[in-house]
């Protein structure tokens, strides 16, 4: 159990507040197992995935967007559908 599981279950009322909702929904987003095999994830697949490339990019501006934290590669995507006008 983690620091904040252990906060949880200390500030609970009643294990029913601290229980998962276990309904239609959650199972569809779950994992799906069969034994011990992975057989789908729960994350629905996107209309528009993302595909991984490699791209040589100089220093500088690799650590430009760094600096401004998580999802720096997202900003990347971002500025470069802003320049080609899409």
């Amino acid at each position: 159990m983690t620091r904040n599981d252990a906060t949880i279950m200390s500030n609970a009322d009643d294990m029913d507040d601290v229980r998962p909702v276990l309904d239609d929904a959650w199972f569809e987003e779950a994992d799906a197992f069969q034994g011990a095999r992975l057989v789908r994830r729960g994350r629905p697949k996107p209309d528009n995935p993302k595909q991984p490339v490699t791209i040589r990019l100089d220093r500088d501006l690799v650590e430009w967007f760094k600096r401004s934290g998580d999802g720096w590669q997202t900003r990347i995507n971002a500025e470069l559908r802003r320049v080609a006008g899409i």
